[in-house]
Parts: C-alpha cells; structure tokens; sequence
C-alpha cells in the first residue's frame, strides 16, 4: 500500500479558532461582528504555505472553490511558478464552465507546470451557491450533468475532434489542439446514491470526509463494487483536519481549547445553516455532531477521530479531526500524521491510498 499525503491551501483564509467568516447564519454575505485572528489568503503569504508543504514532502495541495475563497485556477498556477515539484489539486465546479474550456485550460496548465495538476471535481450539494454562480439543477441532475461533463474532458483529451451529444452537453468536434501530458487525474466526492456510478465510471480517486470508520469501510466497499462491474479501478483517500502534537494530552488540550472559543449561540446558528445542505455528505457528518453538543467526549467517533471542527465550519471540507499519538523509538518521536508551517494549528490532509483499502 502507497500513501500519498496532500495538504491545504487556505485561498479563503487562515487562523487559529475554529470560527471564522464562514461562521454565520447568511454564509457571511453580512457581518455584524468582528471575527478576530483571520489571516487573508494574500498571495505572499499563500507562497509561504506552498513552499512550506513542498519542503517537507507533500505531494500536493488542495484549493477550494466556491464563493468565500480565491478562484483555484488563477491561485495555483500563480503559485506553480514559486514552486518546482508540488502539484495543485485544483478543485472546480462542473456546471458553471464547459467541459471543452476546463479541458483546454487543463491543458495548458499542464504544460505551464509540466505536469502538476490534479483535477477536484465539485458536483455541489448548496443549491443557493450553486444559483450564485448561475446553476438552477436540482441535486441528482447535477450528478448526471457531472458524468456528461467528465465523459467529454475524457473525449477531448484523447486528440481528435469528438462528438457528444447528452442532456446537458451537446458538443461538435471537440478538441485540445494539444492534449495534457500526463493526464490529469481526476478527483471526486459524493455520499449519495446518484454520485456512485459517477465516481465509479470517472473518478481515478475517490474521496471521502473523515467518518467513523466502520462508515468509510462500506463507502469504500460500495464505490469498488461499482467500479469493479464497470471494469474499473478506484483508489481511495480521506480528508482529515490534523491536530499535531508531542503527545495525545497536548492534542486534546488543544481540541478543548478550540471547543472553549466557541458559545452555544454560534454553533446553533452554523448547524442551521449547514442542516440546509442538499449534501448527503453533509448529512452524514452533522449526524456526528450530537445535536451541536460542546461536549468533547460525546464529538470523539472513534479514537483519536474528534467530529468538533464541523460544529461550525461547513462546505467541501470534513467535519472530523484527527488528534495525534506519538510514539517512540530509543529518543525519537514521530507522530502519527504529518505537521506544517501553517499558521493554523488544525490543519488538513489527504490521505490516499492504493491497493488494499482497509477502513
């Protein structure tokens, strides 16, 4: 088994509380109040970062998308030319850009970073953001857009004029005069029934939030069977908020100290917000939340697997937190995850594994 391990590009901000300005019952459109220690993702500091996760050997970065962060495209390939070998998985939403177009721009930014892009499929589980940027699908018709959008990338890429003709796309001669070398991999999510077969006949890697694991086993189970009667191969990974520390009983203090920064106002008020989520995923993990309890012990889903972070914090992130062990070999401790220069204590990762997945 290989594991692979990416970190996060914070493009709509950085701190040290668990909230911040996505942290409010309108999504942030307004604010009546002053939330303290938000760092801006300008782009020195969003070098930093990059540099950072390069140097201590991370794989990748993920960039988020959506309408509280920096557009991912134009961050990224900005930050590609501060960086040598760290690849960007650049997250984007099929239905506000045609298929053709991301599969050119995939292209091109292949060859502008000699191959660093890795592509984070978004269908979207928030109608309302979705109608921001223009998208009136309901939720399961954003799926079977997704596979018509991934079925013409594929075909586009593959270097002479391709035809399609779906529901949602209807394509003539579509092409990349230059086809990406390699190909990008492709990257997705979805918790529901409608994403499945998507994610079985497309993705290269399939994601989950960090779930109890007894739950991320029968995901896994459920997408390789899929994949299996396609004919196809999926690798797995999961994404994990990471507390880092010298022991378990620094991590937990930490974990209690991020509990203490908020009040019960604040959480009910993010759990209304996320609760209107047409997300399955999002679904799954408000389900760990204990009703918005700020009891530590009743958000700990399995050892060392802590469900506090998504009290409050919603959108294409998981809800779950990860507090390290260590151990010890002669005078030498290693922790279990992985640490970074971020400013932010809780940071994220992917885990992603190959061959045998076990959960």
């Amino acid at each position: 088994m290989t594991v692979h391990l990416h970190w996060f590009l914070p493009t709509g901000g950085d701190g040290r509380t668990l909230v911040d300005r996505h942290a409010y019952t309108d999504g942030g459109i307004t604010r009546d109040r002053t939330v303290s220690g938000v760092r801006a993702p300008d782009i020195d500091y969003l070098i930093q970062i990059a540099k950072a996760a390069e140097q201590l050997g991370f794989e990748a970065v993920l960039t988020p998308t959506g309408t509280w962060c920096e557009d991912a495209w134009l961050t990224t390939v900005a930050l590609s030319q501060h960086t040598e070998r760290l690849k960007f998985l650049v997250a984007f939403r099929p239905g506000v850009i045609s298929p053709v177009l991301a599969a050119q721009m995939a292209s091109t930014y292949q060859r502008i970073t000699r191959g660093r892009l890795l592509l984070n499929v978004v269908t979207g589980g928030d109608s309302a953001e979705q109608r921001r940027f223009g998208d009136h699908l309901d939720h399961d018709r954003r799926y079977a857009r997704t596979a018509e959008f991934l079925s013409v990338v594929r075909g586009v890429w593959g270097g002479r004029p391709f035809d399609f003709e779906g529901e949602h796309f209807h394509v003539e001669g579509g092409l990349t005069a230059l086809p990406p070398d390699p190909l990008p991999e492709i990257f997705f999510g979805g918790s529901s029934a409608a994403a499945g077969p998507v994610a079985a006949e497309h993705a290269d890697v399939y994601l989950t939030w960090g779930e109890p694991p007894w739950q991320v086993k029968e995901k896994i189970d459920w997408i390789r069977r899929l994949a299996e009667e396609r004919g196809r191969t999926v690798r797995f990974g999961i994404r994990l908020h990471t507390i880092s520390r010298d022991s378990a009983r620094e991590a937990w203090a930490t974990a209690d100290r991020l509990l203490s920064d908020l009040d019960a106002e604040t959480v009910a008020a993010a759990q209304e917000l996320l609760g209107r989520s047409e997300s399955v995923g999002q679904q799954r993990m408000l389900a760990l939340h204990q009703g918005g309890s700020l009891d530590r012990d009743r958000l700990e889903i399995s050892p060392n697997l802590w469900a506090g972070v998504g009290l409050v914090r919603g959108g294409p992130a998981p809800r779950s937190w990860a507090a390290t062990r260590t151990s010890r070999t002669g005078s030498r401790s290693t922790t279990t995850w992985a640490s970074s220069t971020s400013s932010c204590p809780a940071t994220r990762t992917w885990r992603r594994r190959t061959g045998s997945a076990r959960a």
